[in-house]
């Protein structure tokens, strides 16, 4: 059965930025496995998937990125801690990996694709600037940290979205230098703690007819 609209809503209201998590609290299993699953099945544009998602479990490396992470508590108290990259280009490779995957996926001749192959390197491998392309991948790497967001709230599952942090480092840190791929997010899963004081603050957003318009 769909969710009710009432209970999406629910959800959406529940959640907030965590700023305290409870260490001593673990996500199931089951339940981060259907975690990871949405992140595997956040849609992107061309379906290009322009990331790779790094879920740091080792105690010693989250507390060596909280140093580099204005030493916010969230990187080594929550129960998980996902590195969101970004590939830092898009390349004839990447068309050729994408085409190959959809043709078996849906029992295609690869050949069947090839229009849809000259319109990626056209618009995407050809048409974006080096600065285009890595702005349009972080991009793409947000999508995904919505979706995580959304999902891990219909399970109950408190998360923190934290751009306060050293890029430069956690790529070093994580051996990303001179790789295909950069940190663009990091997001912190869990359980809130009881002593989070912002976990019973009201929700503060502008009137939705200031938000949405209509033509």
């Amino acid at each position: 059965m769909p969710l009710s609209p009432a209970e999406l809503l629910e959800a959406q209201r529940w959640r907030y930025a965590t700023k305290a998590f409870d260490p001593s609290r673990t996500i199931p299993p089951e339940t981060w496995d259907s975690l990871e699953e949405s992140l595997v099945l956040t849609a992107s544009s061309f379906g290009l998937q322009p990331w790779k998602f790094l879920v740091i479990a080792d105690p010693t490396l989250r507390a060596e990125l909280r140093g580099h992470s204005w030493n916010q508590g969230q990187i080594t108290d929550s129960s998980h801690l996902v590195v969101l990259l970004a590939k830092r280009r898009i390349d004839a490779a990447d068309v050729d990996r994408l085409i190959t995957t959809t043709a078996q996926a849906r029992g295609l001749d690869p050949a069947s694709l090839d229009g849809f192959r000259q319109l990626l390197e056209k618009t995407v491998v050809q048409g974006f600037s080096p600065e285009r392309a890595d702005q349009w991948a972080v991009n793409q790497v947000y999508i995904a940290l919505g979706n995580l967001l959304t999902a891990a709230a219909l399970l109950q599952v408190d998360t923190c979205p934290i751009e306060g942090f050293s890029p430069p480092d956690y790529d070093r840190i994580l051996g990303l230098e001179g790789s295909p791929y950069r940190t663009a997010v990091v997001v912190a899963l869990g359980y809130r703690s009881t002593d989070d004081k912002y976990a019973g603050l009201a929700k503060v957003r502008y009137p939705r007819q200031e938000l949405i318009e209509r033509r």
